[in-house]
This record gives structure tokens, C-alpha cells and sequence, in this order.
């Protein structure tokens, strides 16, 4: 089954480039250290693409410290990132580069019901776009399913997915939901690959993505 997860995930974004579509490809790196029991630090990058890969539409680099308690289940984090997006201009093939830093605040929550892992998310954010001042608040659920039962959390496949909505404190207040659907697998009790799809709506418009994404604890 695992040989078949890696062919898949290989093959993806070459079917993806394919094919006369609107669909991109996001890669994705999200790791976690941890300093000692209460304290962690969340590191992270992200390349989206317009196309399977090549033509790159957003790179988002973020970082922050965190702090757990109840036990494990509940984490505080403040947090950094930079995000630099590629937009087409006008419908050509011009391009345009936004610079945008970011801080952020955020409070994650996990819980089990039977076997499955819930994760709720909550994040507000202060966005300096060029000379835009913004905020956001998102809000993030998860669900995380293994195909295989397995007693330390290594070596087995699970399903994943999620939604997240994304709300502006101005007028237009809808910004964006992302709905995601994916399988994972665990290498071993630190390190996991998951391979998804997603769909990113906004008001008036859609977008596809394949999702590759490695996490990492060390």
C-alpha cells in the first residue's frame, strides 16, 4: 500500500500540468521543535504554484513559539511570516510581486472521539500588504482518521481532511474557505507525508489545488 501512496504522489502534479485546467499545486513543509515540555517552535514553507510546478503564484515562510498545556491537548502560539505573491495581471501573462509581512495569534485545541483526532484552530492575524494594513480571523477543523489501528502512531495510513474560513474585520467580510480531502502516512512517529486536494473558493471565483505536504516534529 505504501508503494503505491509515493507512486501517487510522484505522478500527481505531472497529471495535474496535463491537463487545460485551473489547477495548482501547493508543496508544503510544516515542522515543529520542541524546547522542553511546555514550549515549541513552529517552523514552516510553503510553495504554491499555478501549474503543477514552475510558475510560482505564492511563497509563505512562518515561524512562531509556542506554549502547551492541559496536558498536551491545548497550544498558545505567536507567530511571524513572510509571504511573497506572484499575481497575474489583467488576465496577460504579466506578472506582479505583493510583499506581505504578517503577525499572528493563535489557540489550537485538540480532542478524540473513538479513533478519530479532531483539531480546532483559531487564528487572528495583522497583515501588512505593501501599505495595506489588514486583519483576518480564520478558523481551522480538522478531522484525522487512521486506516490501521497502530499502538505508537508510526508506520500506518490515515485519511485527513478539513475546512477553514477565513473572515476580514471589514466590510466585505468573507474573504475565502478552503475544503480539503487527502491520505497521509506516517514514516514514523515523527515524520508523516500526506497527499491531498483542495478547493479554495472566494466570493465570485474558485481555484483546485494538489497538496503535498511533509510534517515534521524533531
Amino acid at each position: 500500500m505504501k508503494k503505491y501512496f509515493f507512486l501517487l504522489a510522484f505522478l500527481l502534479p505531472f497529471l495535474a500540468s496535463g491537463q487545460d485546467s485551473n489547477l495548482g499545486n501547493w508543496l508544503i513543509y510544516i515542522g515543529n521543535k520542541k524546547i522542553n515540555q511546555n514550549w515549541n517552535i513552529h517552523n514552516e514553507v510553503q510553495y504554491r504554484n499555478y501549474n503543477a510546478i514552475g510558475d510560482l503564484e505564492q511563497l509563505l515562510l512562518r515561524t512562531g513559539l509556542g506554549y502547551t498545556f492541559n496536558e498536551g491537548n491545548n497550544n498558545f502560539l505567536i507567530g511571524y511570516g513572510y509571504i511573497l505573491s506572484e499575481n497575474y495581471v489583467d488576465n496577460s501573462d504579466n506578472k506582479t510581486s505583493i510583499n506581505e509581512h504578517r503577525i499572528f495569534q493563535q489557540f489550537t485545541s485538540k480532542q478524540n472521539v473513538g479513533i478519530i483526532k479532531i483539531n480546532h484552530r483559531y487564528r487572528f492575524e495583522q497583515r501588512f500588504v505593501e501599505e495595506d494594513y489588514k486583519m483576518r480571523f480564520r478558523y481551522f477543523l480538522s478531522l484525522n482518521i487512521p486506516l490501521v489501528k497502530a499502538d505508537n502512531d508510526s508506520k500506518h495510513l490515515y485519511l485527513s481532511a478539513y475546512n477553514e474560513i477565513f473572515l476580514n474585520t471589514e466590510s466585505s467580510i468573507f474573504d475565502r474557505n478552503r475544503l480539503y480531502g487527502g491520505i497521509g502516512y506516517h514514516l514514523n512517529k515523527n515524520i508523516r507525508l500526506e497527499l491531498g486536494y483542495m478547493n479554495q473558493f472566494f466570493e465570485t471565483s474558485s481555484r483546485d489545488q494538489i497538496n503535498i505536504i511533509t510534517f515534521v516534529n524533531f
